[in-house]
């Protein structure tokens, strides 16, 4: 990281079973969580083993953080497919802007969260849980929680540089 970047990581232990050991990230005054219970995606997606083959995939407090108020949701492929790596999939729309969704890695696409077609307010609030995006199956090696916290500090400063351009 930059001399003098302001990026932070936390480390905390859980308060329960079910939540896991923590990273977070801090984006100036905000905390992006970075559960530890699974792995992560360059383009900013968690990936949980659901068992030996089948991964949960979501997006990441930081990706959620950037977006912002996530209002529309629509998948353009059709569970059962095969995907490459970075395939655009579907488009997600916010209070920020109208973006594609890109996969995470290669693999097959089982299932999508069809609740989330309805009302996406699950990603806001709950992007961890029942904010999750689809099932699908990878071989692909993937991020750490402590390799996706370096990924994000090295590139805060582009990232803060983006968000001002997108205000001015």
């Amino acid at each position: 990281m930059p001399h003098g970047q302001a990026a932070q990581v936390l480390v905390t232990a859980g308060h329960s079973k079910e939540m896991a050991d923590q990273l977070h990230f801090m984006m100036g005054k905000f905390r992006a969580d970075i559960p530890c219970d699974r792995d992560y995606s360059p383009r900013h997606l968690w990936l949980k083993s659901l068992d030996d083959q089948i991964l949960r995939v979501g997006l990441t407090a930081y990706s959620v953080r950037l977006l912002q108020d996530v209002y529309f949701l629509e998948w353009s492929i059709d569970p059962g497919t095969y995907v490459v790596d970075r395939q655009e999939i579907g488009e997600i729309e916010s209070s920020k802007a109208v973006s594609s969704l890109f996969t995470p890695c290669a693999g097959l696409l089982i299932d999508f969260n069809e609740t989330l077609l309805n009302d996406p307010s699950a990603i806001n609030t709950d992007n961890y849980g029942n904010g999750w995006l689809f099932d699908m199956k990878t071989e692909d090696r993937l991020l750490t929680p402590e390799e996706y916290i370096e990924l994000l500090a090295d590139g805060w400063e582009k990232t803060q540089r983006t968000i001002k351009g997108q205000l001015h």
